[in-house]
Order: C-alpha cells, then sequence, then structure tokens
C-alpha cells in the first residue's frame, strides 16, 4: 500500500516492503519483497561470473539471492576427455556465489545431452559395459561434488530422465545402466557430501504421464533409502503451454511426496511456435521463418500486456503455494541472455524474463512485488 505525504511543495511516495519505508528510487528488490517466501534465483553465463558485464552484476546483487550455472558445470565442459578435470569457470562460479552470499545450485551432475561422447564409449566407438559406465558416473560425481563440498547448497544430480509419457528416457545411461543409474548416482552423490541437498530436474512437468512417471520415481527413490531432497519443475513456458491448472497439480502432487519444490529454468516465451507443446528438449530445432520472428523492432504494448498477464498469473501460482516451494530462478538475467532467442527456431528476438535488453525491470517486477506487498 503506497502512502503519500506532502513536504514543502513536494510529493513523496513511500512504499512497504515487509515493514521498511522506500521511496520510489529505491524500491523493493525482488529478494527483499519474497524473503519470507522463497529464494528468487537466476543463470549465470561466463560474463556474470567474471564480472565483466558490470551492469548485470549488479542487477544479479540486488534482486537475486540465488544463482545456478546455466553452462559450465555440465560434464561435456568439467571432464572434456576422461580424467582430465577443467574446473576453472566452474571454480570463478562458485567463487562469485560464496563472494557475494548467494544460494549455489550445481547443474547438473547426470544429463544425457551436453555430455562428452567418450562418456559411453570404449576406444573403438562401442558402448562400454554397464560396470565401466557404473565406474565413470561414480568418478565424475564425487570428484565434482566433493570438490565443491560445503560450497554447493545443492545439486540437480539427474536431469531429464523421464519422458512426457511417463516412461524412462532411453538414453545411454538407461541402455546401458538401466532405472538403477538414478539411484546410483544420488547415491554417489550423497557420499561425496553428505550436507548437499540434492534435487531431481526435469521440463514439462505439468504434463499428466510425466507427473505420474516422476512422483513414481522420487517415491522409488525414497522407499530404498536413496537421499533426494528436492523436484526442480523446469518453468519453460510459452503462451500456449502448458496450462496453469496442470502445472498446478504436478506442484501439488511433487509436494505430497514429502520433498521440497523448486521452480527451476523460468522463462516465458512470447513468440511463436510450430510445436507450442515442444517443452525443452534441445535437440528440437525448427528452420528460420520470418512469420515465426515477428518482434525484432520491439514488442508492442499490447503483446506485452499479454505476456505480463500470463507471467503473472504463473507468479501468484507460485506465491499461492509458496509454503511449497523453495526457489524459483530464472533462466537467464537479461532478454539477450536467454537461450529462447535461438531455440526451437536460430536468430530470433525473443523477450522471456523479467528484464529487458536495456537492463530495466519490465513493468512485470513492479507488479509481482505488488503483489506481494498487497
Amino acid at each position: 500500500m503506497k502512502k503519500e505525504f506532502l513536504l514543502v511543495g513536494i510529493t513523496i511516495v513511500l512504499a512497504s516492503c515487509h515493514g521498511r519505508q522506500t521511496s520510489e528510487h529505491e524500491s523493493c528488490t525482488l529478494k527483499e519483497a519474497l524473503h519470507d517466501r522463497f529464494l528468487i534465483g537466476t543463470a549465470l553465463n561466463t560474463s556474470h561470473y567474471d564480472e565483466k558485464d558490470s551492469i548485470a552484476v549488479a542487477l544479479i546483487n540486488r534482486h537475486f539471492n540465488a544463482i545456478v550455472a546455466e553452462n559450465c558445470m555440465k560434464s561435456i565442459y568439467l571432464q572434456p576427455e576422461e580424467g582430465r578435470f577443467v574446473f576453472d569457470e566452474a571454480d570463478r562460479f562458485v567463487d562469485f556465489g560464496l563472494k557475494n552470499n548467494l544460494a549455489i545450485t550445481g547443474h547438473c551432475l547426470v544429463w544425457h545431452s551436453q555430455a562428452p561422447e567418450w562418456f559411453f564409449t570404449d576406444k573403438n566407438g562401442k558402448d562400454v559395459s554397464r560396470e565401466v559406465l557404473i565406474d565413470r558416473m561414480k568418478t565424475h560425481i564425487t570428484t565434482v561434488v566433493s570438490r565443491y563440498k560445503g560450497k554447493i547448497k545443492g545439486w540437480d544430480v539427474v536431469n531429464e530422465a523421464i519422458l512426457d509419457d511417463g516412461s524412462w528416457r532411453e538414453s545411454k545411461f538407461y541402455k546401458i545402466i538401466g532405472e538403477d543409474f538414478v539411484p546410483l548416482a544420488f547415491g554417489f552423490a550423497h557420499e561425496a557430501d553428505p550436507a548437499a541437498e540434492l534435487y531431481y530436474n526435469d521440463y514439462s512437468m505439468a504434463n499428466e504421464g510425466k507427473r505420474n512417471g516422476v512422483v513414481k520415481l522420487v517415491k522409488s527413490l525414497k522407499e530404498k533409502g536413496v537421499c533426494i531432497d528436492g523436484i526442480g519443475m523446469q518453468g519453460h513456458l510459452s503462451m500456449q503451454f502448458p496450462s496453469i491448472e496442470e502445472f498446478e497439480k504436478s506442484l501439488i502432487a511433487f509436494s505430497e511426496t514429502g520433498v521440497k519444490v523448486m521452480i527451476t529454468e523460468l522463462d516465458l516465451s512470447i513468440l511463436p511456435s510450430p510445436r507450442p507443446d515442444t517443452g525443452a528438449d534441445i535437440a528440437t530445432s525448427f528452420e528460420y521463418q520470418q512469420s515465426m520472428n515477428p518482434y525484432t523492432a520491439g514488442l508492442p504494448d499490447s503483446v506485452y500486456a499479454k505476456w505480463e498477464t500470463h507471467f503473472n498469473a504463473f507468479f501468484k501460482l507460485f506465491l499461492k503455494h509458496h509454503d511449497k516451494i523453495d526457489r524459483v530462478t530464472l533462466w537467464g538475467v537479461i532478454d539477450a541472455d536467454s537461450w529462447k532467442n535461438n531455440w526451437p527456431i536460430p536468430g530470433r528476438t525473443d523477450y522471456p524474463l523479467l528484464f529487458d535488453r536495456q537492463y530495466q525491470p519490465k513493468p512485470i517486477v513492479k507488479t509481482i512485488i505488488g503483489e506481494i506487498n498487497h
């Protein structure tokens, strides 16, 4: 609620942010407004943790209290060749988080995509045995998690192992090891850092089939005594998919398994898509068409208004269920950073995040804060 005071002919507007009064030039930040609801995070790229983009760094420290690595902790970068670990970028990412007192999530330990080819093959290019792949997985997880023991709050241990219908993705991990690769991965991570939280992360989590498949997986892990602390619901949204109602059903179902729920990789694409329900499979790609890139000169106000209404509806859902949600993380800082500019159609101009290409908060930021303080 805003209050106005008349002082020497000058109107000063004060706003309440959890009891702290601020001028309109020093508005409440996202992390301040949300401090008793959930962590608010963002994904970082090299320009952020190397502090080359000083404007973005200031924005990160002003509005966010949690970070995740967009790419530098994926296995293809951490261990490009067997036994040769490259930690330079990951170290700088973690150091940035520690220096700025940010909750750090490691992303991700086991993922079928962006894994080095050697991981699954022998010197002749043939698939390795089950025992060899388990050993390689254990070495990778143990080496990485041990290095950051006590520094990283939680890990996306397994990423995107379940298909939309609830069945197993037939990745190399699944084909060679079988379903056991998931409990094994969580076990290796827990052994390396017993204090770190461990998460399962996936996209299209509002689909009923995937919802049921993930619930079944989490219950199975818990029945086996495997440590799993949370589920990451990737929030790669479009204007058509998913529905808020189905997203809410999944959020509640996941919470009822007894683990934390996180909204991860949050963005909302305004652009048309050849397949609106395509989820977030990075292998999906469509040929460029001008009709699929309509806003190269900027986003019309009327279109932005629809985008904000839709984004705010999801954020209202998060606030409604804040007692079930541990963290909400945007997948990027400003629109120019977003992977949506090149996926699923390369070379487009999208507007999926909370801050524009000029590093300015979109009106949605004030709207969200207003919802919280209402």
